[in-house]
């Protein structure tokens, strides 16, 4: 079983981490590669091996000054892992990561196409689905 570790920017699989959003979400959009690293260095990394293979990974980035709420941003799982249950369980780690800080709630811009997913996982829909970067997306939050 795949196992989900918090890392920084500082360990060496940050830049495996990058590698893996640029191949799985920006490249495919268009997007240059670093071209969605702004929130890094205030983010909270989580990561999926499998034995020393990066194999997923997502963040959650604080976005008010009390760190009530965060924002689950970049999540991306290696094509050959998807549907195998990586997505779950780093959602699940970054959900209780975020209980063990005191977060009270979780949004999420996800692409509408996988809204069913985070739903799955107690995330809830809010408002019309809008477009960000070229694609048609949906508010979910996670009231903790």
């Amino acid at each position: 079983m795949p196992e989900i570790i918090r890392i920084d920017m500082d360990n060496p699989l940050y830049q495996k981490e990058r590698e893996l959003r640029n191949k799985v979400l920006l490249r495919p959009i268009g997007i240059p590669d670093f071209g969605w690293e702004m929130n890094d260095p205030m983010s909270w990394h989580f990561v999926a091996m499998d034995k020393s293979v990066l194999i997923g990974c997502v963040l959650l980035v604080p976005i008010d000054t009390k760190i009530s709420k965060g924002q689950l941003i970049q999540m991306a799982v290696e094509t050959n892992w998807q549907g195998k249950g990586i997505g779950k369980l780093l959602v699940q780690s970054l959900i209780a990561f975020a209980v063990s800080k005191g977060l009270k709630e979780i949004e999420i811009h996800s692409r509408a196409e996988v809204t069913s997913f985070y739903e799955q996982l107690g995330f809830k829909v809010y408002g019309d689905e809008f477009e960000e970067v070229g694609i048609k997306h949906r508010l979910l939050c996670l009231k903790l």
